[in-house]
């Protein structure tokens, strides 16, 4: 049995997230047709973390176990021949069996895009905000949130996780053109953890709330005093490290 790792783009507009739903295209489940007509094996690969609908990928990276015996090389065409439009594997590679695309993980970085008025060829990919955001306050925000905390505030809560403590190294915000550009990267995120971090920002660069008011909540871990969860399509993971 071989252990094989994908590092994987993805497009995440037409999809209804990374995992396998009774309805709906899902990244998974095109991985694992591919993946099937390509090796004869029935699996599912599994991913770094699942995406939500909407959301991008430029680094996931997944794993799968096959008893094929089909070379690297004819295996990365082969799946990228199958896979539609919307999905292309860079890189595919074998690996020891103690890898996991998701236990393995020890660190992943995400950007978060919004884009200042009204655009059409990046609607796709980015959040478009209609309204001035005060680049100073977002940045301000921003500043609260390295360091190993209890996100409590900033996840869904349907169902409330068990470990709700992350470490995140780096948050900050760039002004790119038209675009204002946060990045985070962290060894872990709860779940819709980024776009609620950058919802409530959203408010704060509104000039709705005060920057202070992110370690306020950050303290208090009350999901419903924080901001709304910003949509997905300005999410991408940009990439999943597995050393330290």
């Amino acid at each position: 049995m071989r252990t094989i790792r994908l590092l994987i783009e993805y497009d995440g507009s037409d999809f209804v997230g990374w995992q396998v739903q009774s309805e709906g295209r899902t990244v998974q489940a095109e991985l694992a047709r591919a993946i099937k007509i390509l090796t004869k094996d029935d699996t599912y690969p599994t991913g770094s973390g699942r995406t939500d609908a909407g959301t991008h990928a430029l680094g996931q990276v997944a794993h799968f176990y096959t008893h094929s015996t089909l070379p690297i090389e004819r295996m990365h065409r082969g799946l990228n021949a199958l896979l539609p439009a919307d999905i292309t594997v860079h890189t595919v590679e074998d690996v020891d069996d103690s890898f996991h695309a998701r236990y393995s993980a020890k660190r992943k970085r995400y950007r978060y895009r919004i884009h200042e008025g009204k655009n059409s060829i990046s609607r796709n990919f980015t959040y478009t905000c209609f309204r001035p955001l005060n680049f100073d306050y977002l940045r301000e925000a921003s500043l609260v949130l390295p360091g190993t905390h209890s996100f409590g505030a900033f996840c869904k809560q349907d169902p409330v996780p068990n470990n709700l403590l992350c470490t995140i190294y780096t948050a900050e915000w760039q002004r790119q053109g038209r675009e204002l550009v946060f990045e985070v990267e962290g060894n872990r995120f709860l779940r819709h953890m980024v776009r609620i971090f950058v919802g409530t920002m959203i408010e704060i660069g509104l000039e709705q709330r005060s920057p202070s008011a992110m370690k306020t909540l950050l303290e208090s871990g009350e999901r419903e005093a924080a901001g709304h969860t910003a949509p997905a399509c300005g999410l991408h993971l940009l990439w999943v490290r597995y050393d330290t």
